[in-house]
């Protein structure tokens, strides 16, 4: 909500790419309610996705945990072949069960790699008993981004994605000290410049089926938190409709938020 509400506030021009996304339709459909059980929000979520992609839309996920991202994510492995689960984050979430769940946000990338190839991109806290199930050649640390001012770290995670992919993007990726306002905010995070980089590659390497921002936990004082992770959506809309070149005045609507 409070990422909608900062969205107003947006130029709906995008210097940088040139493109105007929101000229081809953003329909934002009501939030998906829930009892508080993240198994029964993964069913949700993914009966609410599912029915967003066809006609030429590009389903969005905006939630304020990460467990959202796992009917998604689920619903873009059944509906497309070739397809990567790309996830730019600062913990790795690949417990198999947490508080009694395996649907817990702690628990994202477990499901994910049952159902997809993954790729995590800047992980810079996990459990200790996640470190042996991890695959360090698809794992890009933060501590190796921070060591590589080049930008090699971006041609090692596009160098492993496949004809699709759908993100997930939890922004605690991002350092602290430009986005405060999330849940469990994590030092040695992705500038924004880093993070708009990253977003071009995997824009023009890949095809993207659907992405979900989370996490962003708002707080009194810090709306330029809100306003950042609006602007990074709206951002990554942009990159896609430059991207893909169909998306010109007259062409079939691309977004659903």
């Amino acid at each position: 909500e409070a990422l909608i509400r900062a969205s107003w506030a947006l130029e709906w021009y995008d210097i940088e790419t040139d493109a105007t996304p929101c000229e081809h339709g953003i329909l934002t459909v009501d939030p998906v309610t829930h009892n508080g059980d993240p198994e029964t929000l993964a069913k949700k979520v993914r009966s609410a996705v599912d029915g967003q992609w066809g006609g030429g839309r590009l389903p969005i996920v905006l939630g304020g945990e990460h467990s959202v991202s796992i009917g998604a994510i689920q619903g873009a492995a059944d509906r497309f072949d070739d397809l990567t689960i790309v996830q730019i984050d600062a913990h790795a979430d690949t417990r198999e069960q947490y508080e009694g769940s395996a649907y817990n946000h702690a628990c994202v990338m477990a499901r994910a790699r049952e159902v997809a190839p993954i790729v995590q991109i800047g992980i810079r806290s996990m459990a200790a008993e996640e470190r042996s199930a991890l695959d360090d050649t698809r794992v890009i640390y933060g501590h190796e981004i921070e060591r590589d001012p080049s930008g090699q770290w971006i041609d090692r995670a596009c160098e492993l994605l496949t004809r699709r992919a759908y993100l997930t993007i939890d922004l605690d990726a991002l350092d602290p000290a430009i986005l405060p306002a999330t849940g469990t905010p994590e030092p040695g995070g992705l500038s924004w410049t880093q993070m708009n980089a990253l977003l071009a590659r995997i824009v023009e390497r890949t095809e993207i089926v659907g992405f979900d921002v989370v996490e962003l936990c708002p707080r009194d004082g810090m709306h330029a938190s809100d306003f950042l992770a609006a602007k990074l959506v709206y951002r990554t809309l942009s990159l896609i409709a430059h991207d893909r070149q169909s998306l010109r005045p007259g062409a079939s609507a691309h977004a659903g938020i």
